[in-house]
């Protein structure tokens, strides 16, 4: 996927919106303030990390070793709950379009229960 497609795609999900806390790089996708998506565009070091849970996390990490891992980032303790997925063509769009959608959904359970109702019927929750 490009990186549009990638933006595109996380943009579709109910109330999600780009932002650029850290400046221009990471493109960050944020539901209600809280970050699901941190794309960088470099194209010698394409890549994108996701929030995820940990048995998720550990899932993906073991799949796709070397192409998942641990939030490069992130400190050690928040490690566990975020994977960095090196976009070389390993992993396939639509396992990748699963992995934003178990990011989206991790943050959208994390949300006060007031502020999952705000957004709309077809929000993953």
């Amino acid at each position: 996927m490009t990186a549009d497609e990638i933006i595109d795609y996380c943009l579709s999900k109910p109330g999600a919106y780009v932002d650029f806390p850290f400046g221009f790089i990471p493109v960050c996708v944020k539901v209600k303030k809280r970050l699901f998506a941190q794309l960088y565009p470099h194209e010698d070091d394409y890549k994108i990390t996701l929030n995820c849970d940990r048995l998720a996390g550990e899932f993906y990490r073991d799949l796709y070793p070397k192409t998942v891992v641990r939030g490069y980032h992130c400190p050690p303790v928040q490690q566990p709950y975020f994977n960095t997925i090196h976009l070389n063509g390993v992993v396939s769009d639509d396992e990748l379009k699963r992995m934003i959608d178990h990011s989206y959904s991790t943050v959208i359970k994390k949300l006060p229960e007031a502020m999952q109702k705000e957004l709309p019927d077809d929000a993953e929750k």
